[in-house]
C-alpha cells in the first residue's frame, strides 16, 4: 500500500506532465515521425498549428473587429453610468443606475456558457450572424429608451447577448490556428477591445452634445454593424464542430481539476474588483471637482494605455509562460489600485492611476482565455471558456453594485470603493499563484 506522500507526489507529477510542455523529441522519435509522415494529420497535433498564413490572420482581423465592438463597447460603459445619473436617470442613486452596466457586462461574460456550447456543436457561423444583428438592435432601442426598465432591457441585456454572441467565438476560433503564438495572437486581437473602450467614451460625449443621446447611440450601432460584417466573413474555425449531445456536466467537470479551479476562482475575484476603477473613475473625479469632459477622458486613457499591457507582454508570455506573465501584471494591477488610486486627490494622480492601470488590467483581460486554453483540450476550449466567464459574469454583477454601496458621505467618499477592489484584486492574485503551483509545483522557473 503508497504511502499518502508517495500518492500526493505521483498526482503531482501527472498534473505537471499534462500541463507543462513536453521534453524535446529524441533521435528516435524524430524517424518515427518520419516514417509516418505520409498518415493524415490530427487537426488537434500541436504541429497542425498553422501559426500564420493569410487565413490565420484575417481570423485575427475578424476576432479585432469582434473585440472592438463587443469588449470595447463593454470597456466604455463608465460613460453611461455618469451620463444617466445626471440625465435621463437623475432621480435613482448611483448604485440603481450601476446595475445597467453590472446587467450589461454581466450578461456578455454569462453568454460564455451557452455561446461555447454551441460553438463547439455548430460552428462560429450563426453565433456571428445573431450577434451581429443583437448587438446593434438593442442599442437601437437604447436610443428610444426613456425608462429604467427599459436601459436595462435594450442596453443591458438584448445588445449584450448580441456581444457575447461574437466574442466568445472570436477567441475559440482564433485558438485553433495558433499554437506558438497564441498569446502573441490574442493579444493583437484584444487590441481591438482597447481601440474601441478609447473611441466609444470619446465619441458618445461628443457627439451627445452635437446630435442628441438618441442619434449618438444609432451611430454607434451603424459602426458597430458594419464592423461585425468584417467579422462574419473572416472569422472561421480550422477544426469542424462535433456533433455531441449537450451535457450539463460538460460545464462542471472542468472545476474537478485543481489548477483550472483555482484559475477560474482567481478570475472572479479578480474581476470582482477589476471593472470598479472602469466604471466609477470618471463618476468619481466629477464629484471630486474635475470637470465632466476630462474625467471621461480618464476612461479614454485607461483603455488606450492598455494597447500597451494588451501587446507587449504577450510576446513575453509565450517564452517565459503564460501564467508567469499574469500573476506578475495581476499584482501590479491591484498594487496600483490600492497604493495610487486610495489617496488620489488631485488629477495629475488620476491621470497617472489610469495610465497604469491600463496597462496591467489590459494584460489580465487579453490573456486570461489563453490560460484556459493551455490547460484544456482544444476541442473544449469552448465549454470550458464558458465556464471561465460564467464566474467572471457573477463577479461582475455583484461587484459594481456591492462596490457603490460603499460610497459614503452623500456619494463624494470613494475610499471604502476603492479598497474593496483593491482587495478583491489581492485575492485573486492570491489564488492565480495557487493554481500555477497546482502546475509545476513550487519551482520558480518553470515555464507555466
Amino acid at each position: 500500500m503508497s504511502s499518502p506522500a508517495k500518492s500526493a507526489s505521483t498526482s503531482l507529477d501527472d498534473t505537471r506532465e499534462k500541463y507543462l510542455p513536453s521534453a524535446a523529441p529524441t533521435n528516435q522519435d524524430t524517424e518515427k515521425n518520419a516514417a509516418d509522415h505520409s498518415a493524415p494529420t490530427n487537426p488537434w497535433d500541436p504541429s497542425a498549428f498553422p501559426d500564420g498564413g493569410a487565413e490565420a490572420w484575417l481570423v485575427v482581423l475578424g476576432c479585432f473587429c469582434a473585440l472592438f465592438v463587443s469588449f470595447g463597447w463593454i470597456g466604455a460603459i463608465g460613460v453611461f453610468q455618469e451620463y444617466y445619473q445626471l440625465h435621463q436617470l437623475k432621480d435613482y442613486t448611483p448604485s440603481q443606475v450601476s446595475w445597467i452596466p453590472a446587467v450589461e457586462a454581466t450578461v456578455m461574460f454569462l453568454g460564455g456558457s451557452w455561446v461555447g456550447r454551441i460553438q463547439d456543436l455548430y460552428g462560429p457561423r450563426y453565433l456571428i450572424y445573431g450577434g451581429t444583428f443583437l448587438h446593434p438592435f438593442g442599442l437601437m432601442m437604447a436610443s428610444l429608451s426613456t425608462k429604467y426598465w427599459h436601459f436595462i432591457l435594450s442596453q443591458g441585456i438584448v445588445s449584450s447577448i448580441g456581444a457575447s454572441m461574437v466574442f466568445y467565438p472570436s477567441f475559440a476560433c482564433l485558438a485553433t490556428y495558433f499554437m506558438k503564438k497564441r498569446a502573441a495572437a490574442f493579444g493583437l486581437s484584444a487590441v481591438g477591445s482597447s481601440l474601441g473602450g478609447i473611441l466609444f467614451p470619446i465619441m458618445v460625449i461628443h457627439l451627445v452634445e452635437d446630435i442628441g443621446y438618441a442619434w449618438t447611440m444609432r451611430a454607434c450601432a451603424f459602426m458597430i454593424f458594419g464592423l461585425l460584417c468584417i467579422s462574419c466573413f473572416t472569422i472561421k474555425s480550422r477544426i469542424p464542430p462535433a456533433k455531441t449531445p449537450v451535457k450539463f456536466m460538460d460545464f462542471v467537470k472542468p472545476l474537478s481539476e485543481l489548477p483550472f479551479l483555482l484559475m477560474t476562482a482567481s478570475m472572479f475575484f479578480l474581476f470582482l474588483g477589476l471593472f470598479v476603477p472602469f466604471i466609477f473613475i470618471s463618476v468619481e473625479a466629477t464629484v471630486n471637482g474635475m470637470s465632466p469632459l476630462n474625467s471621461i477622458y480618464l476612461v479614454a486613457v485607461m483603455n488606450a494605455t492598455s494597447i500597451v499591457g494588451r501587446t507587449l507582454p504577450a510576446p513575453l508570455a509565450d517564452k517565459y509562460g503564460r501564467f508567469n506573465v499574469l500573476i506578475i501584471m495581476s499584482w501590479l494591477t491591484t498594487l496600483f489600485t490600492l497604493a495610487i488610486w486610495i489617496p488620489a486627490n488631485t488629477e495629475a494622480k488620476r491621470w497617472v492611476f489610469s495610465s497604469f492601470f491600463g496597462v496591467s488590467s489590459g494584460t489580465l483581460v487579453s490573456m486570461s482565455p489563453a490560460l484556459v486554453a493551455q490547460i484544456s483540450d482544444v476541442r473544449q476550449i469552448g465549454v470550458r471558456t464558458g465556464t471561465m466567464y460564467t464566474f467572471v459574469a457573477i463577479a461582475v454583477l455583484i461587484g459594481n453594485p456591492v462596490a457603490s454601496s460603499l460610497v459614503t458621505d452623500h456619494h463624494t467618499n470613494y475610499r471604502n470603493l476603492k479598497i474593496f477592489a483593491g482587495c478583491a484584486m489581492a485575492i485573486g492574485s492570491v489564488l492565480l499563484m495557487a493554481s500555477r503551483i497546482a502546475i509545476s509545483g513550487f519551482k520558480l522557473k518553470a515555464k507555466v
